[in-house]
């Protein structure tokens, strides 16, 4: 016999076969499933994670930002507000030194005159 024949062991070839094939397929569909589950798992995981991404800093700057910008905004427009009151009030002050001015020469003559008068 110079090639012998492979063993049966009560079973058909083309069975033994058939069942390798089927357990193969088996395997192949669990691995399958598990990486479908995985894909959707971690798919899912990366959504989260933008969204917190996303959401964190809109959520701080409503939480902390929003109120202490809107103090901040107050207090500049207090600022502007008495700037311009100070800056009026010292256009006044200005046009009462340049009253002043003008009338100090007729002020001085009139002073002037008195003094050498009683010198």
């Amino acid at each position: 016999m110079l090639f012998p024949r492979p063993a049966f062991n009560g079973m058909d070839p083309n069975r033994q076969t058939l069942n390798e094939i089927v357990q193969l397929a088996r395997d192949n569909n669990k691995i399958l499933h598990s990486m479908r589950r995985s894909a959707f798992f971690w798919g899912f995981m990366k959504f989260l994670v933008y969204m917190i991404l996303f959401a964190a800093p809109i959520w701080f700057y409503l939480t902390y930002v929003s109120g202490t910008l809107d103090q901040m905004v107050t207090t500049i427009n207090k600022m502007q507000g008495t700037a311009a009151q100070a800056e009026q009030k010292f256009d006044g002050f200005q046009t009462l030194v340049k009253d002043f001015r003008e009338k100090l020469p007729a002020f001085m003559q009139a002073n002037g005159g008195a003094s050498s008068t009683q010198q």
